[in-house]
């Protein structure tokens, strides 16, 4: 059950999703640490700030608006040097003969109504293998540190001070071969079918995938998460404005085949659910939705998973990582991970168990 400022955080992030009037007096007693709390446990302070202005009611106290008004110019003074970052980068790269797309993060930005207000992260660049390799050696010697490289997924880590920017030769996943087979098409398509649009960043012209592809990465991404260490609201909400802002343009046809080949129909369909009855996303802007996919006790126990987990199970107590012997930590997070995924198949019972499987066989693959 609901909490009374769970159901105001919900109210306010659905108003600074939408753009839409909110009103407060129907919640009452609402304690507004604790809706800072959790907007910044989800990463979705912008969106509760933009929420903010839009009640029509019973305003906050001065007080509790000025500590959303802080992080808020905050977060647009960071975007700003962040936005600034890639572009310069950017332009480098291409000088060096090197080409790249950013993915989620500041790309996805863009599709909200305040992109400045949208809690920044990483900086992802996607590229050929070809480029991948080429901006490992142009970018390490710019590093002030770097990350152990995944080999098998083609993901480097480095930072350029303050940044962390991370490449990506590849995008697979833990969920499943059929989900993995679908995105390296996907990822043919934009590097050698060009399937891409564009960001005017500053006069640096930034690319990233075409709306079409974004779907698939955006939305595989968070499933990822959500099934293996947590999911945030952010990442849902960004899936939301990215159908919203393209609704008209996205090629539902071949989304709804690529959906069902990777096997996704199922959580689709349960995140739409969701993202309709808690996020207040218009359904006719959802691809598929239809009235018979509402389920409420599904949402309720997403919604239940995303708070006990956090922005990327940043909830989760990980301090058994500094203090067993490394087979312990194995041993403990393979058990943790069975736990969950017995919980989640109370969600998805066909597809949770599947992958399970495949997530232990790939870890197990990985140690040898």
């Amino acid at each position: 059950m609901q909490s009374n400022n769970e159901k105001a955080f919900l109210a306010l992030v659905r108003a600074g999703l939408w753009e839409n009037e909110v009103r407060l007096s129907q919640f009452d007693s609402i304690d507004y640490d604790e809706v800072y709390r959790l907007a910044e446990e989800q990463s979705v302070i912008g969106l509760v700030a933009a929420g903010l202005e839009h009640v029509v009611d019973q305003k906050p106290h001065k007080k509790d608006v000025l500590k959303f008004i802080g992080q808020t110019l905050q977060l647009e003074q960071r975007n700003n040097a962040m936005n600034y970052f890639i572009g310069v980068l950017v332009e480098k790269m291409r000088k060096a003969g090197i080409y790249t797309l950013l993915v989620k993060g500041q790309g996805v930005a863009r599709c909200y109504e305040r992109p400045l207000w949208r809690s920044c992260g990483d900086v992802d660049f996607l590229l050929s293998k070809d480029n991948y390799i080429k901006a490992k050696s142009f970018l390490l010697p710019l590093a002030s540190s770097v990350e152990t490289e995944d080999v098998r997924k083609l993901h480097q880590a480095i930072t350029i001070n303050p940044w962390v920017v991370e490449l990506h030769g590849k995008l697979p996943t833990e969920i499943s071969t059929r989900v993995n087979d679908v995105i390296d098409d996907v990822l043919d398509d934009i590097f050698y079918r060009g399937e891409v649009r564009s960001w005017d960043n500053d006069e640096v012209t930034v690319y990233l995938p075409s709306a079409d592809k974004d779907v698939i990465v955006i939305f595989t991404h968070f499933i990822q998460h959500f099934y293996v260490g947590g999911v945030g609201l952010r990442q849902i909400c960004d899936w939301c404005r990215l159908l919203y802002t393209y609704n008209d343009t996205i090629n539902k046809a071949k989304l709804l085949s690529l959906i069902k080949k990777m096997g996704l129909m199922s959580e689709w369909k349960a995140f739409a659910s969701f993202a309709v009855e808690f996020l207040g996303m218009p359904k006719e802007a959802m691809p598929f939705y239809k009235n018979s996919w509402k389920n409420s006790r599904r949402a309720k126990r997403i919604w239940r998973l995303i708070l006990e987990t956090g922005n990327f199970g940043h909830n989760k107590d990980e301090s058994y990582r500094t203090k067993y012997p490394n087979l312990v930590q194995k041993t403990i997070t393979f058990f943790r991970r069975m736990a969950e995924f017995v919980r989640l198949t109370t969600i998805f019972p066909k597809n949770a168990p599947v992958f399970f499987i495949t997530y232990v066989t790939r870890r197990t693959q990985a140690a040898l």
